[in-house]
């Protein structure tokens, strides 16, 4: 997977003047042995912080060391201006964590550090000089506790280093009538990214400026191999080819001080008779590779796959949240083998934008939609380019990043699976099974004014995502809500 942040951590123990400091260097040096036996390397910083000039020679060696991320570790009560000024002053995420008391026997005296009283005047001072950092759910543990508790801030860390060295480029403007695209941009120089909008002539001007490049043969070797027998239109590869050379020199060119990139290309109306294709596959085989391609000019789109990639550390897609699951399907094929009443389920569909490791098959074909109303009563030509198979059945995590109309940034979380069910449809598509999607689809997307676009990853990721998007600000993250536990806006008489 290229186009995502390699974290590399850095631990830091920090001491308050009136314990012990060989108490919290001795503890960190456990949860190193820990995390090093079970998860791998981390940078132990040999400086224990009990003052600010600690606090400046340890983040000297943390920075020299090359850590992207970093652990304070309360391992006692610890010194609340030196620990939050190291997190202020360090560049990139923070987590902070605290020692659990280890087995005492007889007597708990020199050997209680008072972590866990700590860890409150922490946070309090983080609140107060409004600096942000990554405290896990409970955030006090034994040393083999706080090891799988860094090992979870690792996903959250690439997500948040990958947001604050993201440009999103853009082919616009959003097609006519569709407001659901509506993309305030305040909010994504807020949560540390940067955005490049361009036109869709700028577009069209490089694609045909990559006419006749020599590497388009390449690619097209590349596309055979990965389509094998679903190649079922192989006159429109070279086109393809050159769209796909067209964006990744484009990236290239413009990520400029960025380290990564995702777009947010238009893909209709006016595309297919200027450039004579469809561009999904495009977009699927550089999500595929980590470079998230959003449709429609869905920015935040785009930003959503983005988080998911890095969580992940795989690929993802964006997909309409499409139409309900036809009940003679739901009677057939879902009823009575899988615990879902027929509201839990729904179908998630986009035009051919999913990876090929996606799909349970891959096919090359064309918009059937786009083909009726451009290319009626003829052989599909400029509406060919989709790929197109059902999604691979699984657990998956259903989730977006948005920017308000009034650029308030709000989110929302569900996770669910992929059911093994044939669609009988077209495109790339699946049958999804959220618990209590019903209720979720009234009262977190159509009540919190979510557009039509969901981006999926393939697990559950949901508590990893969360946190990216508590640490970014989101203000409201909406989830889908268990029976009992009504929504804000619920009837409780319905």
């Amino acid at each position: 997977m290229i186009n995502i942040p390699e974290v590399k951590l850095g631990i830091v123990a920090v001491s308050r003047d009136c314990f012990p400091m060989s108490l919290s260097e001795k503890r960190r040096v456990a949860v190193c042995k820990s995390f090093s036996e079970k998860y791998g390397e981390i940078f132990e910083c040999k400086t224990v912080v009990e003052n600010e000039l600690h606090m400046l020679k340890a983040l000297e060696e943390v920075k020299g060391a090359g850590c992207n991320a970093l652990v304070v570790y309360l391992g006692n009560f610890g010194p609340e201006t030196s620990e939050t000024l190291l997190a202020k002053n360090f560049d990139g995420p923070v987590m902070f964590v605290a020692a659990a008391e280890e087995p005492c026997g007889d007597s708990l005296c020199d050997a209680r550090g008072d972590a866990y009283c700590g860890m409150l005047n922490a946070s309090y001072n983080l609140a107060l000089r409004n600096i942000k950092a990554y405290i896990p759910e409970y955030p006090v543990g034994t040393a083999d506790e706080v090891a799988d508790m860094i090992a979870e801030f690792i996903p959250v860390a690439r997500g948040i280093i990958g947001v604050n060295n993201l440009k999103i480029i853009s082919f616009g403007p959003r097609p006519q009538d569709f407001l659901a695209c509506n993309a305030p941009i305040k909010q994504l120089y807020n949560i540390g990214a940067e955005i490049e909008e361009n036109s869709e002539l700028d577009l069209f001007e490089s694609y045909n400026m990559h006419a006749g490049d020599e590497r388009i043969p390449s690619v097209i070797a590349d596309m055979e191999a990965e389509l094998g027998e679903g190649n079922k239109m192989a006159g429109i590869l070279p086109k393809l080819a050159q769209y796909e050379l067209t964006l990744l020199d484009w990236a290239e060119a413009h990520k400029g001080a960025r380290k990564y990139v995702a777009f947010a290309n238009k893909c209709w109306p006016s595309f297919q008779t200027q450039f004579g294709f469809v561009p999904c596959y495009v977009n699927s085989r550089l999500t595929q590779r980590g470079i998230p391609v959003g449709c429609e000019v869905d920015i935040y789109g785009a930003l959503s796959e983005f988080i998911g990639t890095c969580v992940s550390g795989e690929s993802v897609t964006l997909l309409d949240i499409n139409n309900t699951v036809p009940a003679d399907i739901y009677a057939e094929e879902i009823a009575g083998k899988y615990n879902y009443t027929h509201k839990d389920t729904f179908m998630g569909f986009h035009c051919g934008n999913t990876p090929s490791c996606r799909l349970t098959t891959r096919t090359m074909k064309y918009q059937l939609i786009m083909h009726r109303g451009l290319e009626p009563d003829k052989e599909p030509d400029i509406t060919r380019g989709t790929l197109e198979g059902d999604i691979i059945p699984g657990n998956i995590t259903f989730y977006r990043l948005q920017s308000t109309a009034d650029a308030k940034l709000s989110a929302y979380i569900a996770e669910g699976e992929v059911l093994p069910v044939a669609t009988r449809s077209f495109g790339g598509i699946g049958i999804f099974a959220i618990p209590e999607m019903g209720r979720f689809y009234r009262h977190v997307l159509v009540e919190g004014h979510f557009p039509h676009h969901g981006a999926v990853a393939f697990g559950h990721y949901g508590k990893a995502i969360h946190s990216v998007f508590t640490y970014l600000g989101a203000e409201n993250i909406g989830f889908n809500q268990p029976k009992g536990m009504l929504y804000k806006t619920e009837n409780p008489f319905a």
